[in-house]
């Protein structure tokens, strides 16, 4: 924020990879991170292990102080975060409602980095829920926080286009990095007071509801575009799937053909080593990269020399 800007004390809660890159930016900065608040452990991976967030490894390694309260429900953890006298929260993917006491214990109050235009896709998915759609374009909104959710004013927007084949995961990236360099331009107006905070226009908003493993079913009734939306937004997680002689085909990566077919949507119309080719309820969906149950992700030139596909039903 240039030199001659005003150092801030500054409070970060955040808790995923998301939220790491402005927490390394605020690090960096002339700002103090006085302490960081983040979800608690959780039990990870077959031997369910308690697994630090990565925000909290990242600041332990900095060696700032960290909090990691079940919810904002208890006075000891209100109170202590009204201890630390801050002068701003920042708060990226923390995944915690803070309340009221919350909002107002920072004197210049809270700010977020949401990862959509606003009011577009308010709500816990919003970088999936934009490539589901099939949205042109998304970016990062740095707002306000209010007690509602994602309804605060904005502050500063940064939007960035959404490429053909952007998957959710190659989004989410992209928008953490631009999400860490929008606070950073959004911070001097905010220490200064000079950054103007735009009401949301609510009639615009809409909902960009939590990801359930039950979307990741395939329906090839739908059309083809649908269906490449839908295993794009759900890559890396929950991964779009349908059966397979009775066994579970993860979708990773695939592609609309403009030709039609015939044949019963579901129906794989040919297999070769450049795809799995299958009717769907308007066009055709090639399948370029798929995963069997205990077995690593492969190309369709691997999967097909394995097996015949051709005149096979899709589940």
């Amino acid at each position: 924020m240039g030199g001659n800007g005003r150092q801030l004390n500054i409070i970060f809660a955040g808790t995923p990879d998301f939220a790491v890159p402005p927490l390394r930016e605020l690090i960096a900065s002339e700002h103090r991170v006085i302490a960081v608040y983040t979800q608690p452990d959780r039990p990870s991976g077959r031997g369910r292990k308690l697994v630090s967030s990565p925000v909290k490894q990242l600041a332990e390694a900095q060696g700032i102080p960290v909090f990691q309260p079940l919810n904002f429900r208890a006075e000891e953890d209100l109170a202590a975060l009204e201890g630390l006298d801050a002068d701003l929260m920042v708060v990226a993917a923390y995944g915690l409602l803070l309340p009221r006491r919350a909002l107002d214990a920072p004197r210049l109050g809270c700010v977020n980095i949401h990862a959509s235009l606003l009011p577009r896709w308010r709500g816990a998915a919003p970088i999936q829920r934009a490539v589901l759609a099939g949205d042109a374009e998304t970016g990062v909104t740095i707002m306000e926080m209010e007690a509602g959710l994602d309804t605060g004013p904005m502050l500063l927007k940064r939007s960035c286009p959404i490429a053909r084949e952007d998957t959710g995961g190659t989004l989410h990236d992209r928008l953490s990095l631009l999400g860490a360099e929008a606070l950073m331009e959004a911070l001097p107006g905010i220490a200064d007071g000079s950054l103007d905070a735009q009401p949301q226009a609510d009639e615009l908003a809409c909902y960009a509801a939590k990801l359930d493993k039950s979307e990741a079913r395939i329906d090839w009734g739908r059309s083809a575009l649908e269906l490449d939306r839908q295993v794009r937004a759900f890559n890396p997680w929950p991964v779009a799937q349908c059966d397979l002689q009775g066994k579970t085909l993860r979708v990773w990566e695939s592609a609309t053909l403009a030709e039609q077919s015939t044949e019963q949507p579901g129906t794989v119309v040919r297999a070769t080593r450049a795809g799995v080719d299958v009717a769907t309820g308007d066009g055709m969906l090639r399948i370029m990269r798929l995963q069997m149950p205990g077995k690593r992700a492969m190309s369709a030139a691997d999967f097909v020399n394995a097996r015949k596909l051709d005149g096979v039903l899709l589940g």
